[in-house]
């Protein structure tokens, strides 16, 4: 039962970024509202407020037709303006940018909100249109309703202007890397306040039962909460194995436990392994190195020629690593100061190397995006406040690396001098 409540919790809360949520709901708002006013329309409200207050009330059936089928055409046509005008925006990014940054385009709330209050709207104005009797009198027409209509359309104008606007500044590329960088390092923020001291050391796993994934896709999320009160009620530890965030085959490694686990317990403890064909920032930080790098490896592409662009990425790139070197490696979850659940991550060397090296494949020749790169490994070696020497190490391979791709791709003596400068503190 708890297996349930906490799947199902989980589920409701990554339903909300479904593209379709929130015109889903705020579709069956508008037609709730409607069959709601219809009812107290049959009720006499808008007898009374004719004969009590006239100005509110539309008193003329054609006057009530002609306003609601002229308020569901206007709805149309703004809704398909636009989706067309998404169409092309995203179309813009796809190429300039990355493919990787539509989903999060695509799902965001705001604009799903949006798109909700014109269905919402159009449907209201459409089963009260319905509802409208030709051959009825003043005081059975739902001239409330009529006048409800109005105040809804004026609405949507407002949510159209509102649009045009926010869609505008989400395309642009300072933003869409400030939105990747933000979610990244508020996922950053909270697995490092989440760490303990894992001074206490992790027994020796190799020897351990190792159960397999049965299913395949990213592994999106670890439930850790009930996977640590299963190994506390159980007297048993864990190694998680598999990477979060990577792609993970049915029938590969997932997890390690130093004692036998029955069929229905297993079953459990699998379940609290999210799988997805999708990647979300908010639930795993590499994908906000990902797609920044990815970004400034488009604007170093011929086409497009942006270096300034892919220096703004390595300035948010440096952040994001400095944050990075105050968590650990392995995470270690722990009861009673002992560890029972150990989890695997992707080390700081790998994903330092998988940032700069695309990096460095498609900007050695640019001499200001290689003193940027620099620049970025002279802050992460000797400013940022360190203890891990196995980073610092990290940090000098790469510097390494790229002052050898730089020699042999920059001809002119002076630049190559200019570099030689800028990394003579790691004595190369």
């Amino acid at each position: 039962m708890k297996n349930i409540i906490v799947n199902g919790f989980e589920y409701l809360k990554k339903l909300e970024s479904k593209i379709a949520f929130y015109p889903t709901v705020y579709s069956l708002v508008g037609v709730s509202f409607a069959f709601f006013m219809y009812y107290i329309e049959n009720k006499g409200v808008s007898g009374y407020l004719m004969d009590h207050v006239p100005l509110l009330v539309i008193n003329n059936t054609e006057t009530a037709f002609s306003i609601l089928t002229t308020f569901i055409a206007g709805l149309i046509s703004i809704m398909v303006f636009s989706f067309s005008m998404v169409m092309v925006l995203l179309n813009q990014a796809s190429s300039n940018f990355s493919p990787r940054v539509l989903p999060s385009l695509i799902s965001n709330k705001r604009h799903q909100k949006i798109l909700g209050i014109y269905n919402a709207t159009l449907l209201y104005c459409i089963f009260t249109m319905v509802s409208i009797e030709p051959d009825g009198d003043k005081y059975q027409l739902p001239g409330f309703s009529v006048l409800l209509a109005i105040v809804l359309m004026v609405v949507c104008l407002g949510a159209f202007i509102y649009f045009i606007h926010s869609i505008s500044q989400e395309i642009q590329v300072h933003n869409i890397m400030q939105r990747i960088f933000s979610e990244a390092k508020n996922r950053l923020d909270k697995l490092i306040t989440s760490e303990k001291d894992n001074s206490n050391a992790f027994p020796e796993t190799d020897n351990w039962t190792t159960f397999s994934s049965v299913s395949t896709g990213f592994l999106q999320d670890i439930i850790l909460d009930p996977v640590l009160e299963f190994a506390k009620n159980n007297d048993c530890k864990f190694h998680v194995v598999a990477i979060k965030g990577q792609y993970v085959y049915k029938d590969s490694p997932l997890f390690k436990c130093n004692t036998e686990i029955e069929d229905e317990a297993l079953e459990d403890l699998l379940s609290f392994f999210q799988f997805s064909r999708d990647e979300v920032i908010e639930d795993n930080y590499i994908l906000g190195f990902k797609q920044i790098t990815e970004i400034a490896v488009k604007a170093m592409s011929p086409g497009i020629n942006d270096p300034g662009t892919a220096e703004i990425a390595i300035d948010y790139l440096t952040e994001l690593f400095e944050k990075r070197m105050q968590k650990q490696d392995v995470s270690v979850l722990q009861y009673n100061n002992e560890g029972l659940v150990k989890i695997s991550a992707l080390s700081f060397k790998d994903l330092l190397f998988s940032v700069l090296a695309p990096i460095r494949t498609y900007s050695k020749h640019d001499v200001m995006v290689v003193v940027k790169l620099i620049h970025m490994l002279n802050h992460l070696a000797f400013t940022v406040s360190c203890n891990n020497k196995s980073y610092i190490n990290a940090v000098y391979e790469e510097a390494s690396k790229l002052f050898e791709d730089a020699k042999k791709t920059i001809v002119n003596p002076e630049d190559v001098k200019l570099i030689t400068q800028q990394l003579k503190p790691f004595n190369l």
